[in-house]
């Protein structure tokens, strides 16, 4: 169904894929958008070792894409480095494949939220953190990505200096 790395060698280990979803702050979220273009937005998630939340308004074009086809693909760039002497860019990514769904159930939204409110604000306190939820509850929205499909790839010269 998913394709197979091309280039094997590059392919990053589960262990350094989990690392690097943990450690970002910032994917790219691609879901097929209006008259079949994609559509993509940079947005901040939270990796809990199997699925992937983001919060979002309920509307606006991400959401009318979502009910539309539930399949998405998110990205997580972890090294950006160009080198220009060497015309190359040493590079290091996620990419994770799967479907999402709009959380509904209060209680799982809560536990998404306070994940992401966690992973953002570790040192906050408990009161502080739930009154931010409580005075942005009503309209929060809380999406869920289950993945299907999650490959991670560096540049060989990362590789090569292993």
């Amino acid at each position: 169904m998913f394709r197979e790395m091309r280039r094997k060698k590059q392919e990053l280990s589960k262990a350094d894929i989990e690392d690097i979803l943990y450690r970002g702050k910032t994917g790219v979220l691609a879901v097929s958008g209006d008259n079949d273009y994609p559509y993509t937005v940079p947005i901040n998630y939270v990796y809990d070792g199997e699925k992937i939340y983001f919060h979002c308004a309920k509307s606006g074009h991400k959401i009318d894409a979502i009910k539309r086809n539930e399949k998405v693909s998110f990205c997580v760039i972890d090294k950006d480095l160009v080198v220009a002497e060497e015309y190359t860019t040493y590079f290091r990514s996620v990419i994770a494949f799967g479907k999402i769904r709009i959380i509904t159930d209060d209680g799982e939204k809560r536990s998404a939220i306070e994940k992401l409110a966690i992973k953002y604000a570790p040192k906050d306190s408990v009161y502080n953190r739930d009154n931010a939820i409580e005075r942005d509850w009503k309209p929060l929205c809380m999406l869920e990505m289950d993945i299907e499909h999650i490959t991670g790839k560096e540049a060989i010269e990362l590789v090569n200096k292993k």
